[in-house]
């Protein structure tokens, strides 16, 4: 779009300020009219709208309640604009970070309540800021690639500019010209410039980072009636839709909304995603930005939601475990998807989050929620197709008894980039408001200076990445891909088949890149049987290597162990599993010797107990580990897992069943069902399939058949024990 368009688009769609005087935003400050400086993020009708009739929702009015308090504690602390010196979570980070939150918040509260003293406020910490910040140069405590000026890195200056650009909106009519100016050009211009300018490959990356920072100039673009500044943000530094906001919404997000590294950096670049598409929709509704590609924005909100259970987050790739739907980019989402939208299931989850905006999105959230127009949210069963064009792998769910029911996560995704662990065909599996079977995510503690700065720490790639760390399959005791997240970029996996039926609900993937010369095809199925008190979950894990190695399939459950299989404690040491690839953060507590045998292992979380019950197609030795060996600072969480070994086999094929069942009621001193109502599992190989059979305590039988062959018109038949197993397609269940 051509310069005089865009003038004209953002006076007459935004502000109904005409369009020479949009024009005159390149003139100084001292001559341009009042009107250049009134609110386009959110216009002055719309706040007089939420003034007016915002303290009649219980939501909204809480929410403001709860920003003047934190306003009103930042003014009383007095105006503190620190010489930038600490990682984050030290000071000067902290200051900069509340001052920003701060910035945002006293806007608001002056246009809804009038107060000119939170304008005075926003006013003066800007005018701090204009001081300092054209004095600043690189970080001095920075270790990113791209140091930040007020913060160690770049990213978080990003933050500051979308947060900060927010405020200033709200109180920029209310200042002098030369006020204006100064703060314009010694602030806004001069980060938009340091961010997009001096830092541009940083800027046209196809990252969050780069959505951030795109957001932030984008949004200074809009509030200094500079159209540059936006064309800069929504096409790349170069202007030729090679870079820039758009692109990124367009290859960061999979046509499911997706996002490349998964739901938690889903849920952290949601945020920009999300506020400069509202920034985009109020000033330029003509680019259709929630439209664009089917709507993929308001899909990415719908996705991260999905991916999640009991309110946290799944935790895929380097995530913090406790993360969850209640975080402010979160919040973020789901008000300005509900104000697009109008879906009552949003309601639900903004009823849980417990708050929302001070904006007219969240009165719209507020306005739905006290009008009782909440629905639950449908958490479903279904596949999440990666890339951009949906062909790089899934992340599927398999769900069943609503949200906190049970959830199957399998993850058959794509790298991840730089974010993502070397855990393809990993699964997940939650029950009962708990994570039944778990993955680490990250290790780090999150702005904790103490901790390594706040940052990644050294045992994210030494353990929590590693393939170990994770419930697939270790070939050779490496990770997957030579632990070289570059390589595992280019090699995605291939979905075979999904389907959410009743009784039967199964997907199945396969990777045959991940270690030289072996493919690996993993099929899991939660499945429901009336001799069943809950779905069970059926594992399928093949190998097939041209030559002998050594395979390892690590299972990280989590609870208090009720009986084990047989197996040589260590008792008076307990030595350390291996030394590299993830080998050297394990504990060997048991090990039960090689065995063609089934085995069994029961553990009892949150009221419920839960029996695994597995072999495989050869010999394979059983080992019960713990995490947190070498790892003098204690940085690691003590997890423990059981480890399934079989050596020297070029073909493997592991097979189990995960089975919940009866109550533990501390308070009441009662146990029932504590015994597990699966006798036994066994496997039968066939011509170009598998059958796994469960024998019920009641002396039925269950079983899964799953072809090597995926196609859906093939036909199949194994016999067991006399007995015929025949089918057409990939996969079949037997109840007899």
């Amino acid at each position: 779009m051509n310069r005089p368009v865009l003038l004209a688009l953002l006076a007459t769609l935004s502000t109904g300020v005409p369009a020479v005087v949009l024009a005159q935003a390149s003139k100084p400050a001292a001559t341009a009219r009042i009107d250049d400086a009134k609110p386009v993020l959110v216009t002055p009708d719309q706040w007089r709208a939420m003034a007016k009739d915002g303290q009649r929702y219980p939501m909204f009015a809480a929410e403001q309640k709860r920003v003047e308090r934190e306003v009103r504690a930042a003014m009383a602390a007095g105006i503190k604009v620190p010489q930038p010196r600490d990682l984050g979570g030290g000071l000067t980070h902290e200051q900069h970070k509340g001052n920003y939150k701060a910035l945002a918040g006293a806007g608001a509260l002056y246009r809804l309540t009038g107060d000119a003293a939170y304008a005075d406020f926003a006013r003066d910490l800007l005018l701090e800021y204009a001081k300092l910040y054209p004095t600043l140069k690189d970080h001095p405590a920075g270790n990113s690639s791209v140091k930040g000026r007020l913060f160690w890195q770049a990213l978080n200056d990003s933050v500051w500019l979308v947060y900060g650009a927010q405020g200033y909106d709200a109180i920029r009519d209310t200042l002098t010209p030369e006020q204006r100016r100064t703060i314009d050009d010694n602030v806004f211009r001069r980060m938009a410039r340091f961010l997009s300018e001096e830092n541009a490959p940083y800027f046209d990356r196809i990252h969050n980072h780069a959505t951030w920072a795109t957001a932030g100039v984008g949004m200074t673009g809009y509030v200094l009636r500079d159209p540059d500044l936006v064309e800069r943000a929504l096409n790349g530094t170069k202007k030729d839709g090679k870079a820039g906001f758009l692109r990124q919404v367009d290859e960061l997000f999979s046509p499911d909304g997706y996002y490349a590294e998964g739901p938690y950096y889903q849920r952290y670049a949601l945020a920009p995603f999300i506020i400069f598409a509202r920034a985009i929709q109020q000033n330029e509704p003509v680019r259709g930005i929630f439209k664009r590609r089917d709507g993929v924005l308001l899909k990415a909100v719908d996705g991260v939601i999905q991916s999640s259970y009991a309110g946290k987050l799944f935790p895929i790739n380097d995530a913090m475990p406790d993360k969850g739907l209640d975080t402010e980019e979160i919040v973020t989402g789901v008000a300005i998807a509900y104000a697009q939208t109008r879906d009552p299931g949003l309601l639900s989850i903004a009823k849980e989050q417990g708050r929302t905006l001070l904006s007219p999105d969240g009165l719209a959230i507020a306005q739905g929620v006290a009008g009782g127009g909440a629905k639950p949210f449908d958490f479903r069963s279904m596949e999440l197709r990666d890339g951009p064009n949906g062909d790089l792998g899934n992340l599927v769910f398999l769900r069943r008894g609503g949200a906190n029911g049970q959830a199957l996560v399998m993850k058959n995704t794509q790298q991840g980039q730089g974010h993502g662990h070397f855990d393809r065909l990993n699964w997940l599996f939650y029950d009962n408001g708990q994570a039944v079977v778990r993955d680490y995510g990250a290790a780090r503690f999150l702005n904790v200076e103490a901790k390594g700065g706040g940052g990644y720490l050294d045992e994210n790639d030494s353990w929590a990445m590693q393939t170990v760390a994770h419930n697939t399959l270790v070939v050779g005791q490496k990770s997957q891909f030579g632990a070289d997240w570059k390589v595992g970029e280019e090699r995605p996996t291939t979905p075979l088949f999904f389907k959410a039926g009743e009784g039967l609900q199964i997907a199945s993937a396969r990777m045959d890149k991940a270690y030289d010369g072996v493919v690996l095809t993993r099929t899991l199925a939660m499945v429901e049987h009336p001799d069943l008190a809950y779905p069970v979950v059926i594992d399928l894990f093949r190998a097939q290597g041209g030559k002998a190695t050594d395979y390892d399939l690590p299972l990280h459950f989590n609870g208090h162990i009720v009986t084990a299989f047989d197996a040589e404690h260590s008792v008076r040491e307990r030595p350390v599993l291996g030394q590299d690839s993830g080998y050297q953060h394990l504990w060997v507590d048991a090990v039960a010797a090689p065995s063609d045998k089934t085995r069994s292992l029961t553990w009892l979380l949150g009221g419920r107990f839960y029996t695994y019950r597995f072999g495989a197609s050869a010999p394979i030795s059983a080992l019960l580990v713990e995490s947190g060996a070498n790892d003098p600072n204690f940085n690691l969480r003590r997890e423990p897992a059981l480890i399934q070994r079989m050596l020297g086999q070029a073909q493997a094929s592991f097979f189990s069943v995960l089975e919940p069942h009866g109550a533990y009621d501390p308070t009441a001193e009662t146990v029932a069902g504590s015994t597990s109502r699966i006798r036994d599992i066994a496997r039968k190989r066939g011509e170009g399939a598998e059958v796994i059979v469960l024998t019920l305590a009641s002396g039925r039988k269950l079983a899964l058949a799953v072809a090597d062959d995926v196609s859906k018109t093939a036909t199949h038949a194994v016999r067991i024990d006399g007995q015929a197993y025949e089918w057409t397609g990939p996969y079949a269940r037997f109840d007899r």
